[in-house]
């Protein structure tokens, strides 16, 4: 005989299933707090910028009112983590998408947890309903008119013209001083006014002398040495470099005018100590569907599928790989260490800092001195990041007096800290 379980039991069962139920519920609706949002903005640029925007379409669909197409939160978290499982099981909805998008594979996000996914949602759910502010016209009589300095060639203009002044009013100066002498050489003066009007210190008297002969070649030699230690202290430096590259890839258009985050290319910057060159599948993660180039021209995008082994007729890979032979352009000495992590993870250096406008370089250079001096003048004025970081509570305790310490404080000029 079976004995039956005692009403309690039943009915804390039900509580726990009813609650389990609400929880789900609750925990697959998208968060409004500003935690939510910042952090889920964090995670859209570095993982999802490369192909959609909230409010256009790029590579795949504008995400803006995503949560109401698509059939529910959960099928959103399901198709993040895993679009291609989603497609092979036949879902009407991921199908319809994958079709649309011409077969394009999306990335498959499978160790991103629900609070993540969702976080990423409240960033594009946030800046959908942002309105846009009207553009306004840079009008002198509104007062939007950007006000821009003195460009540096009118500079040098005037400051020519100032010289030339300068050479005319000596002239003009020589001039007079000879009119006057010969006027008062005709005139009956004493011998103190004649002394005076025929003074041994002449121009070319001064010229001719010791002194200034000395004073010349003194400052002649002196600029002379001077350059010669620039000279000597520029060697190895490579400031500008700017080498023409076997593809013509412009960060213009990639960093500036898609906004594709640097570490979604250079996928070491944030875990080891190279940033990395990014390889030919990256590339591929767009330019499967994106085959006409609008400012670099198919020319260049085609070498990228030579490079792969890619058919762009069949849309297959041929197998026949040969590898990209890019110039390298940032070297540091073999007996310098420098870890990327370290500055850009730890310490939340922006690419910037260092490598400058890239996403305004159509070509990239080398924009920083990237020498000795600079990474110590670096060290010695960066403020250490220890927000969140619990590595440094014992350091702001001895630090009270100060609040914050330099990298300097904690060993960053330290020979042994940057050489083997």
């Amino acid at each position: 005989m079976k004995k039956r379980l005692p009403d309690s039991v039943k009915l804390l069962t039900l509580i726990l299933f009813f609650l389990t139920l609400c929880y789900q519920s609750y925990s697959q609706t998208i968060p409004t707090d500003a935690a939510a949002i910042t952090a889920g903005e964090a995670l859209f640029n570095g993982n999802c910028k490369s192909c959609h925007r909230v409010k256009q379409k790029l590579v795949g669909p504008a995400l803006a009112g995503v949560e109401e197409r698509a059939p529910s939160i959960g099928w959103i978290i399901s198709w993040v983590r895993n679009p291609a499982k989603m497609i092979a099981s036949g879902d009407a909805y991921a199908v319809k998408i994958y079709e649309e998008y011409n077969k394009s594979q999306m990335t498959a996000f499978t160790s991103y947890s629900d609070d993540q996914i969702l976080s990423i949602l409240a960033y594009v759910k946030a800046e959908a309903e942002k309105v846009e502010a009207p553009a306004v016209a840079a009008t002198a009589e509104a007062g939007g008119g950007a006000q821009s300095g003195i460009p540096t060639s009118y500079l040098n203009v005037i400051l020519a013209g100032m010289i030339i002044i300068l050479v005319l009013l000596l002239i003009i100066l020589s001039l007079i001083i000879n009119a006057l002498k010969k006027y008062l050489d005709q005139k009956d003066l004493s011998e103190e006014d004649k002394e005076v009007v025929n003074s041994p210190y002449t121009l070319g008297s001064i010229l001719s002398s010791k002194g200034f002969v000395f004073i010349v070649i003194f400052l002649v030699t002196a600029v002379l040495f001077k350059n010669v230690i620039d000279g000597l202290f520029t060697i190895g430096v490579q400031q500008n470099y700017q080498p023409k590259q076997p593809i013509a890839f412009s960060h213009k258009v990639h960093a500036g005018q898609y906004e594709i985050e640097c570490n979604y290319c250079h996928t070491g910057a944030l875990k080891g100590k190279q940033a990395n060159i990014p390889s030919a599948n990256i590339c591929m993660n767009c330019h499967t569907q994106i085959q006409q180039g609008t400012n670099t021209g198919t020319s260049e995008i085609s070498k990228i599928y030579d490079a792969i082994g890619y058919d762009v007729t069949t849309g297959s890979y041929t197998g026949k790989q040969k590898p990209i032979e890019w110039v390298r352009i940032h070297n540091l000495p073999d007996l310098a260490y420098f870890n990327h992590s370290q500055h850009a993870n730890v310490g939340g250096i922006a690419c910037q800092t260092c490598h400058g406008p890239i996403q305004e370089m159509e070509v990239v250079k080398q924009y920083s001195l990237l020498t000795m001096g600079w990474c110590i003048d670096c060290h010695r004025k960066t403020d250490v990041n220890t927000k969140g970081n619990a590595y440094y509570d014992k350091l702001l305790e001895l630090h009270n007096a100060k609040k914050s310490f330099k990298v300097e404080d904690i060993g960053g000029l330290e020979c042994a800290k940057c050489h083997y």
